[in-house]
């Protein structure tokens, strides 16, 4: 089996930061300590001045396979992700056709195991009407179950109260949720489309899909979990008033109801669509900087649990549209790990803290078997930075398909040099490394 020894590394890992070298071999990590120079190996890096982290898990991407492939494909998002030192991603079901079946669902598990660089798993998706094809999901090899409470494509959203209360009264796996409430939406739009007709002005946007539309659906969605006892993760937290729907009172792996920030509610507020425009149409919309305060905040007190990105690109044409026009959702997979360390830089954020959030903690909630920690025996998904090496995002360097940024112009104070994903070197100072693919996520659940 193939060997490669890090040396001389600043490992953030379980709360630390401490100097040290890491041999792999095969797919996995063999050894941790600090002076393994003497182990031969077939490639050695000194990483002396660079600190190594665990491969980031995104728990929330689109990566638009099948159907919607003029956007993305599994491949090439998966290539922006282990670029980022994204090493595992979990895909939404919103594709064309929507994963509500066994035989879809494996259908895409089948594609990323010819084409994708990085670690998976598939959501399958909830619909009114498919509560027996879900309830056959294998919960070790499916990271759980999504339900669209507000708009999707094709027949994904669930508005149906007795669909509802049946996934969370019989599903027994996690179900992670969209909340967004539709009859808001629908009264707000009608309201502002009365006074601007079809090019309603974008800085509406989080007027439309606004607070209340957010916290009557996050809120009911917490209700139903409470009532049945339900493992409910409710996806990009959005608002401040959402916050206070979720506690740090226990540790983690205790928890029954938990949360997500994506990174863009934690980076732009509503100030920023006069310059960036539809490109940060997204859905929960970014709203008020206070809004985006008390999130960033909700992470840093362990109110929210995990930070992902909800990575959902579109061409440039589609998004250079009118309001009702332009799709919401933009690329963020490959800028996620080094826009969280931005706040590092900035001393916002412990480095430890984003690796909690970014690698560990989904690690954890989700119950993924051997990753998301620097650990003997664990799978080598890892990504090597450099936490003083300026550089600006440009259309040049982007590898999302649809190539475009809301991050475009951003100087980032970190670079990610190198990414292992199961110990196969994918990604080495601005070249892809194509090799085995990805592996398949498996979840330590009875």
């Amino acid at each position: 089996m193939k060997t490669t020894l890090i040396l001389n590394a600043k490992i953030v890992n379980e709360g630390k930061v401490q100097d040290g070298d890491v041999l792999i071999r095969g797919e996995f990590i063999e050894k941790i300590g600090k002076d393994l120079q003497s182990h031969q190996a077939d490639l050695v890096i000194d990483a002396k001045g660079q600190s190594l982290l665990p491969g980031a898990i995104d728990d929330q991407v689109h990566f638009r396979e099948p159907g919607l492939t003029h956007k993305g494909t599994i491949h090439t998002e998966s290539r922006a992700a282990v670029a980022g030192g994204v090493t595992s991603f979990m895909e939404m079901p919103n594709t064309n056709p929507p994963a509500y079946t066994q035989q879809l669902l494996e259908d895409k598990y089948r594609m990323a195991s010819q084409s994708s660089l990085a670690n998976y798993s598939f959501f399958i998706g909830g619909s009114n009407d498919n509560l027996e094809e879900v309830l056959k999901t294998d919960l070790r090899q499916v990271c759980g179950l999504k339900i669209f409470m507000g708009s999707s494509t094709g027949n994904l959203l669930v508005d149906n109260a007795d669909a509802l209360d049946g996934f969370f009264s019989r599903f027994p796996g996690l179900i992670a949720t969209h909340c967004e409430d539709e009859t808001t939406i629908r009264k707000n739009t009608e309201t502002f489309r009365a006074k601007y007709g079809e090019d309603i002005p974008i800085a509406y946007h989080p007027l439309i899909r606004s607070e209340e539309a957010c916290y009557k659906s996050s809120s009911f969605a917490v209700d139903l979990a409470k009532k049945h006892g339900t493992r409910l993760h409710v996806l990009h937290i959005s608002t401040a008033k959402e916050t206070t729907l979720f506690s740090n009172a226990l540790p983690l792996e205790k928890k029954k109801i938990t949360a997500e920030a994506c990174v863009h509610h934690l980076w732009f507020n509503d100030t920023d669509y006069a310059r960036l425009g539809t490109n940060i149409k997204w859905n929960p919309a970014i709203k008020t900087s206070l809004d985006q305060k008390a999130v960033f905040a909700a992470v840093l007190n362990d109110v929210i649990d995990v930070v992902a990105t909800d990575h959902a690109p579109h061409t440039i044409e589609e998004k250079q549209n009118t309001y009702f026009k332009a799709p919401s959702g933009g690329p963020l997979v490959q800028h996620s790990v080094v826009a969280m360390l931005e706040f590092f830089k900035t001393g916002q954020m412990a480095i430890e803290k984003i690796v909690q959030k970014m690698s560990h903690h989904p690690a954890i909630l989700f119950q993924i078997e051997k990753r998301g920690f620097i650990r003997e025996g664990y799978y080598a998904d890892l990504a090597l930075v450099n936490l003083n090496s300026p550089w600006t995002v440009t259309r040049n360097n982007l590898l999302a398909k649809c190539g475009w940024s809301p991050f475009e112009g951003q100087q980032f104070q970190s670079k990610v040099t190198h990414t292992w994903v199961s110990g196969h070197l994918a990604y080495r100072n601005g070249e892809i490394i194509e090799g085995p693919a990805g592996q398949r996520l498996s979840f330590n659940r009875e």
